[in-house]
């Protein structure tokens, strides 16, 4: 399930071999191009949609899908034995160790086919516990400090970029669900050093399916409200009933708390308003007591993100 990893080698690691005379013959002859960067040379390059810049001292190798330069496409999902394989490629291709390689960024992904629109799932994802939620017209974006989810309607962006469509996808409804690690990453993932070996060893690969699947249910989902009268026996459930009915005709929670936000940058709420409402905002979409239904939009997808792990396993 990995797709985008960044890889890097240094002199230290290959010794014996000078990366600005050999490198450059294994890349695609017309991607080559020669810079310089601060006096220093670099020369670029591409391996199978891959970037590649070769210096002196360092050999930097991603920027691209490594389960689209392994698999061919980045809607099929690569397993563990397919990460060793694409290592084992690069290794061959570029007669460079990379198994011993530095990984700087790493993306954990799967292309899940859903039953309804992706813009109905994106409408039920809520706020989620230290991270900046962004949503556009078709993806919601969760920025933490560690990393960052993606959710967006894959088969949207792939006819936007004008590139080719699974069959079994094209007529599908296909919800994207990415987590990004792109910086720190050994103190992200708590290990010493990430490397090319490290993604193929059996624990760290199910640690980062259990991370991707938990990061996906830390995030608040907003339920679907009935109108049961019969459970609503007091005035304070009735009052409750009220805000998750005024929620929902905004748009949902994460709607309403950005328009109290909006109130008071205005100047119309004061400090002690605005968190005053959202907490009345909050309350009221946590309640149950009949008087929410789960929406079998997320139920679906709850039951689908735990099966994709243990396939991919």
């Amino acid at each position: 399930m990995l797709d985008t990893v960044n890889f890097k080698i240094t002199q230290e690691e290959v010794e014996g071999v000078s990366f600005l005379e050999e490198l450059p013959q294994y890349l695609e002859a017309d991607s080559l191009g020669i810079h310089d960067y601060n006096g220093m040379p670099v020369v670029t390059g591409t391996l199978e949609g891959l970037k590649v810049s070769v210096n002196r001292f360092q050999v930097k190798i991603g920027n691209g899908s490594l389960c689209k330069y392994l698999l061919g496409d980045n809607f099929q999902c690569m397993g563990r034995a397919d990460i060793k394989q694409a290592v084992e490629k690069i290794s061959d291709t570029l007669h460079l160790p990379m198994n011993l390689a530095s990984v700087t960024r790493l993306d954990i992904a799967d292309n899940i086919i859903v039953k309804h629109p992706v813009s109905v799932y994106l409408n039920h994802l809520g706020m989620m516990k230290a991270h900046s939620r962004l949503q556009q017209p078709d993806s919601v974006y969760y920025t933490g400090k560690e990393s960052t989810l993606l959710f967006y309607n894959k088969v949207k962006e792939q006819r936007a970029k004008r590139e080719p469509i699974p069959e079994v996808f094209s007529n599908a409804n296909v919800l994207r669900y990415e987590q990004r690690f792109t910086h720190k990453l050994e103190s992200a993932l708590h290990v010493p050093r990430v490397t090319g070996a490290l993604l193929y060893e059996e624990k760290f690969y199910i640690d980062m399916l259990n991370r991707w699947r938990e990061a996906y249910q830390s995030i608040s989902k907003t339920n679907e409200i009935v109108l049961n009268f019969q459970a609503m026996t007091t005035k304070q459930q009735m009052y409750k009933m009220g805000v998750l009915s005024m929620v929902e005709r905004v748009g949902g929670e994460v709607a309403m708390i950005n328009q109290i936000a909006d109130a008071q940058r205005r100047g119309e709420l004061t400090t002690k308003q605005a968190y005053d409402l959202r907490q009345a905002v909050k309350d009221a979409c946590k309640i149950r007591e009949g008087l929410t239904r789960p929406s079998e939009a997320i139920t679906e997808l709850d039951a689908k993100i735990a099966q994709a792990i243990r396939f991919y396993r």
